[in-house]
């Protein structure tokens, strides 16, 4: 977990590794070094089993079958795969329509950019003042010929679940493909995918206290199959899918962090989930003007995003170096734009400038939460 005194409450953006989960991974950073494409000794046939260990944990923490999981390097190569690998299949003809929502990460929607650029057609739906997807609108933009509806589960800026089994049947009434990012809820929100009826889905190790650089793709076999191109060529690795040396300890890792949220899913949400309710609370009993962004459930656990009325947010966390949290998702961060999420739900440019996201995990504590809320309110007084 974070050291030091620092309060660590950025878990949307990356969590830290379970001492569980490196413990499961120390024997594939060490001895067992083999690489499972090497089936003729014995190493490389302990890299294997292991590898087919995670996707068989991870395939349980999605009610999917083992072979419909496929390793990549984390959820933007997911999401970049499943859009432009769809895209590329001769199966679905002259489809070249796609549907997607404003809020989605920036891993959609710069793929969808790219996809627009050689002659798809995409369209962008709005979501409410509380960052929701009206599923009537998404009905009526499908066409005869979408091929492809992408929807996140959760968005990682505001914790606000998109209603995902709606819309899958929706899709799958509709014929038409329907890709889940997911990287916000695997692990952290119950996901079926057949109750979902999801086609594609995408997920990451590092946001359930598992290593970075690793996550997958969920791919339907059947039922019906979905055709899916491989962006990466070279070895036939995956299946095909996705060739490359697998990277076995991220692998290995990943499915350790998967088995572990299948047993501790439900009571962690609800712990989580009083300590955000109890801070949000706190938070606006005692700072004024704060105002809540996306406060309506449902909504991830542990996500609290909240607008600093009069306030740059920038400024804010910078004046509170013992206090980890973002005014924006990680990769948009880093170019200190504001949030276009909050953009795109029509909030005036003061409170978008205002607005911090604070993500609570696994081991947070309630003395945490109140020693924030110290800081924030003496930044105040």
């Amino acid at each position: 977990m974070p050291s030091g005194q620092l309060i660590y409450l950025d878990y949307a953006a990356t969590t830290p590794l379970d001492p569980a989960v490196l413990e499961t991974m120390r024997p594939y950073l060490e001895g067992a070094f083999g690489n499972a494409a090497s089936r003729h000794h014995r190493l490389g046939l302990e890299a294997a089993s292991a590898v087919e260990v995670a996707r068989e944990q991870v395939a349980t923490l999605l009610g999917a079958d083992p072979r419909e999981i496929y390793w990549t390097s984390g959820a933007t190569e997911s999401n970049n795969l499943a859009l432009k690998g769809v895209a590329a299949a001769p199966a679905y003809g002259q489809r070249r329509h796609i549907v997607t929502v404003r809020t989605e990460h920036k891993a959609v929607l710069d793929p969808c950019a790219s996809l627009e650029a050689v002659g798809y057609e995409v369209t962008y739906l709005g979501v409410d003042g509380e960052g929701r997807l009206d599923v009537d609108a998404l009905a009526d933009a499908l066409r005869d010929d979408t091929l492809l509806v992408s929807v996140m589960h959760a968005n990682n800026e505001l914790g606000v679940l998109h209603p995902v089994e709606g819309i899958g049947a929706l899709c799958r009434e509709r014929g038409v493909v329907f890709h889940t990012d997911a990287a916000q809820t695997f692990g952290k929100e119950a996901i079926d995918v057949e109750a979902c009826s999801i086609d594609l889905l995408s997920f990451s190790a590092h946001k359930i206290y598992g290593p970075k650089g690793a996550g997958g793709l969920y791919v339907r076999r059947r039922g019906p199959r979905v055709r899916c191109e491989p962006l990466l060529h070279g070895g036939g690795h995956e299946k095909g899918l996705r060739s490359g040396t697998l990277n076995v300890p991220g692998v290995v890792g990943l499915g350790a962090a998967a088995a572990l949220a299948s047993s501790t899913m439900s009571d962690e949400q609800e712990r989580i989930r009083g300590l955000r309710d109890h801070f949000e609370r706190e938070l606006l009993a005692r700072v004024d003007g704060l105002l809540v962004n996306g406060g309506a459930r449902p909504r991830v656990a542990g996500l609290l995003n909240v607008s600093f009325v009069g306030i740059d947010a920038e400024a804010l966390l910078e004046s509170m170096p013992d206090l980890a949290a973002s005014t924006a998702a990680a990769c948009s961060s880093a170019t200190r734009q504001p949030s276009y999420v909050l953009g795109a739900m029509g909030m005036p440019d003061a409170r978008v400038r205002g607005s911090v996201r604070f993500s609570l995990g696994r081991f947070t504590t309630r003395d945490e939460i109140d020693r924030a809320m110290v800081m924030i309110e003496a930044l105040g007084s």
